[in-house]
């Protein structure tokens, strides 16, 4: 088939080289000039485990293309919008410009029978709303939704082997049509066995914002177990341990920590309340806005903890941060906890060194009041404190031994729960982490 998909950020051009890897013919279309040149030369624009090697594989088979005209879309028969919809500013709605502008631009080239299918996370409503836009304005094409539940980190292996397909179909011919299109496009990953919820606009818009609700809450409810376990002499890890062994519960996610951040979970559930407010079912949601205090309260108390093993005070300390993204294999550093404590560190008077093995640049134009290290040892040198606030392999696999080093103190701040706590305390440091009692 030949597929175009509009927007080629972090979600689109991941799904434009994993159709084309499917063996479909892909264009991705963006307004971003440089984007494009890069992406076209098979360069990444974003840190992706696996994402380059896909997108110079679907390039050398001269199946993928991209092109910042959106007449290059022209002739495809299906349509992936797949732009972002951020919060907007002062606000908890999505901003939803991008996904307007995009569909109404694609209006100029669709053909009677095409298939315009929205991937990005919207509230619920904006589908039917879409539907009606591309009925009158390019009647005999269809619309469908079919959100998107990519892991950054896993999100090649998300797309190609995703652990569920969702559709969300108008009623009568139409639908069937669009659903029987989206198996087409699909065909490889339905053959597999994929579990496949087919449903209504509503349902597969609220899919994306009520399973990242849910894991938000997750988050926050081992993080409140943590605030609990500190006024308590409790140990948080223990604690999931022992209730994660129910399958009602499961232990995944019960990391207490430092909390979620990135370019999802926190505008997503912000999103998913303004909405609720505007269907005049807001008192349905209200818990969500909890759950958002209880994750931005880690990162202050991360700070009071800082201080704490620092003698009462930061100012003059020297503090080695690890860890800048909002969560290991990304360079994503949108709302990155890490980056939060790192920053008020440095506003109560700490040196502060900043280390990622992805992240750094990005930290460079987005946060240049900070310092950066190549490298967990360069950041570390003389340092008072080393805070572990992002949970990468390399930093989970430090030796504690030649780390103590190169530090003038050594105190550990575990705030993932990730380090081997035994192992660090037998090579002489001071460990400390979230929920977790002072050795």
């Amino acid at each position: 088939m030949k597929l175009s998909v509009i927007g080629c950020g972090y979600l689109g051009a991941v799904h434009a080289a994993a159709m084309a890897e499917l063996g479909h013919e892909v264009v991705g279309v963006d307004v971003d000039a440089a984007k494009v040149e890069a992406l076209s030369a098979g360069r990444a624009p974003f840190y992706e485990p696996g994402f380059e090697d896909l997108l110079r594989r679907s390039l050398e088979s001269g199946r993928l293309s991209f092109s910042s005209d959106m007449a290059a879309a022209a002739g495809a028969g299906v349509h992936f919008v797949c732009v972002g919809t951020p919060q907007k500013r002062g606000e908890y709605a999505a901003d939803l410009r991008y996904v307007e502008d995009a569909t109404e631009s694609l209006l100029g080239v669709l053909a009677p029978g095409d298939l315009v299918v929205g991937k990005s996370t919207v509230p619920v409503g904006t589908a039917a709303r879409l539907a009606e836009m591309v009925a009158d304005k390019a009647p005999g094409a269809i619309l469908a939704w079919n959100p998107e539940f990519l892991r950054e980190g896993f999100a090649v292996q998300d797309t190609l082997h995703p652990d569920r397909l969702v559709y969300g179909v108008p009623s009568g011919k139409d639908g069937e049509t669009a659903r029987a299109r989206l198996d087409e496009v699909y065909a490889t990953i339905v053959g597999a066995g994929t579990p496949l919820v087919v449903t209504d606009y509503a349902t597969a818009e609220m899919v994306k914002t009520a399973a990242n609700s849910f894991l938000a809450t997750k988050i926050s409810f081992i993080n409140a177990m943590a605030e609990l376990c500190e006024a308590t002499g409790a140990d948080v890890k223990q604690l999931a341990d022992a209730i994660g062994h129910d399958d009602r519960i499961g232990r995944k996610f019960l990391n207490a920590g430092l909390g979620f951040g990135g370019g999802c979970l926190p505008k997503d559930i912000r999103a998913f309340m303004a909405r609720a407010g505007e269907l005049g079912a807001d008192q349905a949601l209200t818990f969500l806005r909890e759950v958002d205090n209880i994750n931005m309260r880690r990162r202050i108390r991360m700070v009071d903890l800082a201080r704490e093993v620092c003698g009462g005070s930061l100012l003059g300390k020297r503090v080695a941060v690890l860890g800048a993204a909002f969560k290991p294999d990304s360079d994503d550093i949108r709302d990155s906890p890490a980056l939060n404590v790192a920053a008020q560190l440095g506003l109560q008077g700490a040196t502060v060194r900043v280390t990622d093995p992805a992240a750094v640049d990005n930290c460079k134009r987005d946060w240049p009041q900070l310092d950066y290290a190549d490298t967990a040892e360069e950041a570390a040198e003389r340092a008072d404190a080393v805070l572990l606030l992002t949970e990468w392999k390399q930093y989970r696999e430090l030796d504690p031994v030649a780390f103590g080093q190169v530090v003038a103190q050594k105190r550990v701040l575990d705030g993932r729960n990730a380090l081997d706590r035994d192992r660090w305390e037998a090579a002489g440091w001071s460990y400390r982490a979230l929920g977790r009692r002072a050795g």
